[in-house]
């Protein structure tokens, strides 16, 4: 890897690619001067188009003519694709099964053949090999080959020249190939940077194999964010993260979601996971940020709508814009009545309702409430329970 290749690839690029903006957040992050990154808005809705294109304006005429294969959660995929279709390449992809409805038909749009693969991206890892052998293609890595991470780095160059005194850069991880190009670009013309992965705390390959200084893999990976769902990192990635990262934090289900949903509310941008990781970190004080100028980076936006309303609601749970309460009633005229009058009192949005007769453990002409609220915040929660209970109202924790 050089410095050189990266500025090369940001050349070869600029027919295909969109210099996405950096937009100001200072809501998300209160004390912190937070930019976006906004590669949620590129070409195919993903960073992963600039690695896999300056990889295929690389191959020889013989390499072109055969055709590339792939394998990625579906980022990759798309990227892939619509490189190869600009060059009029054949492209075979192998997904795992579960990837997003939306990235797999978003691939297939592109004109790739498509392959799915029962499991996660290693099982497509390692039949995409197989049926590379088998016919004679051009593997097109998604995050271990010099000339995709060049490609990746570019990002690196366009946010040094759109904030040059940044001082903290929020990476999302998965395989690593964004933040080694990143990070080399980075620090290669601003050692004083200081450059951070984010990972899903359900696959921490990266932050596990930079603590224990080797790659270790992982048993198997759990997390919304797919496309960073990897059990193992590159050796490539690995060896420059470990020389240029200055360390990896990981984030919860539950603040991935939260991110997302801020994204959406305070700054009209749509993420997926993985491309909502980088906010999570900033919004969860997973790192000091305190006083600096932050850019977090927006690595995809490509998320499936049926997953997005699930991610909505676990996000306004986590945020305190919903909650639900277990209200313990004697079962007599007016007591739902008091319940919603003090409820609406304390500024409560009452959405749903159930209310369940005496079952074993409660007093024979008792009950149980169970109400739903559109709520402002925990603060909010807390005062509408105070209420609730100076009122004479139990409120069980189940």
């Amino acid at each position: 890897m050089t410095l050189d290749k990266i500025y090369h690839a940001s050349v070869a690029l600029k027919p295909l690619i969109r210099r996405t903006d950096l937009i100001a957040a200072p809501q998300l992050c209160p004390g912190t001067a937070l930019y976006l990154k906004t590669e949620n808005l590129q070409v195919t809705g993903s960073f992963k188009v600039r690695g896999a294109a300056y990889k295929i304006s690389r191959l020889s005429d013989a390499e072109k003519a055969k055709g590339v294969i792939a394998c990625s959660a579906g980022n990759h995929a798309q990227g892939v694709a619509l490189a190869a279709a600009k060059n009029g390449i054949p492209a075979l992809i192998c997904l795992p099964d579960g990837a997003p409805i939306s990235k797999v038909e978003a691939t297939r749009s592109y004109g790739a053949e498509i392959c799915l693969v029962e499991g996660v991206y290693d099982d497509a890892y390692r039949e995409a090999l197989r049926l590379q052998a088998e016919r004679g293609l051009t593997f097109i890595h998604p995050f271990n080959d010099p000339d995709v991470i060049a490609g990746q780095g570019t990002i690196g160059l366009e946010i040094l020249e759109q904030l040059p005194d940044v001082d903290v850069i929020l990476v999302p991880v998965g395989g690593g190939g964004l933040i080694a190009g990143v990070a080399y670009a980075v620090k290669a013309l601003n050692p004083a940077v200081q450059v951070y992965g984010v990972q899903a705390a359900g696959a921490p390959g990266m932050r596990n194999a930079l603590e224990a200084g080797e790659i270790r893999r992982l048993d198997s990976v759990s997390t919304i964010a797919d496309g960073i769902a990897v059990k193992e990192p590159g050796d490539l990635t690995f060896a420059l993260c470990q020389s240029y990262v200055d360390g990896v934090v990981t984030v919860t289900e539950d603040e991935i979601a939260a991110a997302i949903l801020a994204l959406i509310e305070r700054q009209k941008l749509i993420t997926e996971g993985a491309g909502a990781v980088s906010v999570a970190a900033a919004m969860f004080g997973k790192l000091d940020l305190a006083g600096k100028r932050v850019c977090g980076l927006l690595s995809g936006g490509n998320i499936d709508v049926t997953i997005l309303s699930r991610v909505i609601k676990r996000g306004l749970l986590k945020s305190g814009r919903t909650c639900a309460l277990t209200i313990e009633l004697l079962d007599k005229p007016g007591q739902l009545q008091r319940v919603s009058q003090l409820i609406a009192g304390a500024g409560g949005n009452v959405i749903s309702i159930h209310h369940e007769r005496a079952s074993e453990g409660t007093d024979i002409n008792g009950c149980f409430l169970r109400v739903v609220l559109e709520t402002r915040n925990y603060e909010h929660i807390e005062a509408i329970r105070r209420a609730l209970t100076d009122a004479g109202f139990c409120i069980r924790d189940f």
